[in-house]
């Protein structure tokens, strides 16, 4: 069985060792330099990606795993026996307690069979998934109903349509079922449509020609982001996710970024702009530091943006790890905007996008949401091996308000109900949610509405 000792533990205060991960179903190997990610549950302990060390020292040290993201494992000042993992481009950290050996299902070879490959997708969606109950489903009874039709005989097409009809009651876009060649699954709420390039393709045409007429949008970010500047004073920033800015690793994203917000926020236009709406009805997500990169842009002081929880018991979904609360800092050395904001929202506004939006609910300037609910899907994102090869990716985590609300399926409401991209607007050539945003601006305007 592998010890603390075979994973490289060697100076006072190193990260180096076994430890465990409050919430996450992980052990993590840690040598001097290599980590290694061991997923488990209770019926099994396969080996996950690795990451190696790319810089640090003392109790400190920085790891880069294989797409490019990167984390700090950092031990705890006067305990031995705890430590943090911090990724670079997720707000908040991950407890971990230092263990002594391995589960001892890590020294086991894994069946890889269709029964095997059943048991752990089951079970990592029963010891992760917080939201059976707010889905209304029985995830003891899908067990039931479908584990009998498994057997050693059991194709990959079977087994892809299995999983399919287990997942699919969940309606959850941060849910999927990926099985190489044999195909994917994934699924968004009920009466919304995902965030595709063909949709965001479409939009950006669509509000080009109506919306903006003579206004010019200037894109960066692989025209990921886009802004103009309308007539009254009043501006417009178009962002379809928080990732995708460029070929590269989060640095780079992060870099191109901040290189928009310097475009779009100068000194000369954040004094003289009336209003800004930020159109989010085509977002796919992406960072959610990165996203906390551009809240930060229309604040003048620090405030309180959500909490982060993770779903800590393998048997009781409702226990979770200490709410971590998670803040929007202005900006440093930056032009900041801090007048009236109209955010667009709708069901094809996903993940990133959502826990944007969520950090301007709590925005000290007037801000209002206009359009539909968002999809409802916030945490981050488990990536689970199965024995097969295939992987499947489940949410595990809570975005918490101050009061401790969640908007978990059912995305957060606008405070003014507007159809978004509707059969019915596109053939009127009408686009209601913005048009409410430039009337509720002007509104503002008139009132005085610069805090």
């Amino acid at each position: 069985m592998a010890s603390a000792q075979d994973s490289g533990r060697s100076s006072a205060g190193s990260p180096a060792g076994l430890w465990r991960v409050d919430g996450y179903g992980t052990v993590l190997a840690v040598g001097e330099k290599r980590v290694q990610e061991y997923q488990t549950t209770g019926v099994s302990c396969l080996e996950g990606p690795a990451a190696r060390r790319t810089g640090g020292h003392g109790r400190s040290a920085r790891y880069a795993t294989g797409d490019g993201t990167s984390f700090t494992l950092r031990s705890r000042a006067g305990s031995a026996h705890r430590a943090t993992m911090r990724w670079e481009q997720s707000p908040g950290h991950r407890e971990l307690r230092r263990i002594e050996s391995l589960p001892e299902r890590c020294d086991r070879s894994v069946p890889k069979g269709p029964v095997a490959t059943f048991d752990v997708f089951w079970q990592t969606f029963a010891e992760n998934y917080p939201f059976f109950a707010a889905k209304g489903v029985d995830w003891e009874e899908v067990r039931d109903r479908y584990r009998p039709r498994v057997h050693a005989g059991t194709s990959r097409a079977q087994l892809f349509e299995i999983f399919r009809k287990m997942a699919a009651p969940l309606y959850d876009a941060h849910v999927a079922v990926l099985a190489g060649e044999t195909g994917t699954f994934g699924r968004v709420r009920p009466g919304t449509e995902a965030p595709t390039p063909e949709l965001d393709a479409t939009v950006r045409t669509f509000v080009e020609r109506r919306d903006l007429k003579d206004g010019t949008l200037r894109e960066f970010g692989k025209g990921r982001i886009g802004y103009a500047d309308l007539p009254d004073g009043q501006g417009y920033l178009r962002l379809s996710g928080f990732v995708g800015y460029t070929g590269g690793d989060y640095a780079s994203q992060r870099a191109e970024l901040r290189r928009a917000l310097g475009a779009v926020f100068t000194a000369e236009r954040t004094r003289r702009l009336t209003g800004l709406i930020v159109d989010l009805r085509v977002n796919g997500g992406g960072s959610d530091s990165l996203a906390l990169e551009l809240a930060g842009r229309l604040t003048g002081r620090p405030y309180f943006a959500y909490a982060k929880a993770a779903r800590n018991d393998p048997s009781d979904p409702e226990r979770f790890t200490r709410p971590q609360p998670v803040h929007v800092r202005p900006a440093a050395g930056a032009p900041r905007y801090t007048g009236p904001v109209a955010v667009l929202t709708g069901g094809s506004t996903v993940s990133a996008g959502e826990t944007f939006t969520q950090a301007l609910m709590e925005r000290p300037d007037r801000t209002v949401r206009i359009g539909q609910p968002t999809q409802g899907v916030f945490s981050d994102t488990l990536e689970r091996r199965l024995p097969n090869g295939w992987s499947v990716m489940l949410p595990n985590e809570e975005f918490r308000t101050r009061h401790g609300r969640t908007f978990d399926g059912t995305g957060i409401p606008p405070h003014l109900t507007e159809p978004v991209f509707t059969d019915e607007e596109f053939a009127h050539d009408r686009d209601s949610a913005f048009d409410r945003a430039r009337r509720e601006l002007t509104a503002a305007r008139e009132r005085g509405g610069r805090s």
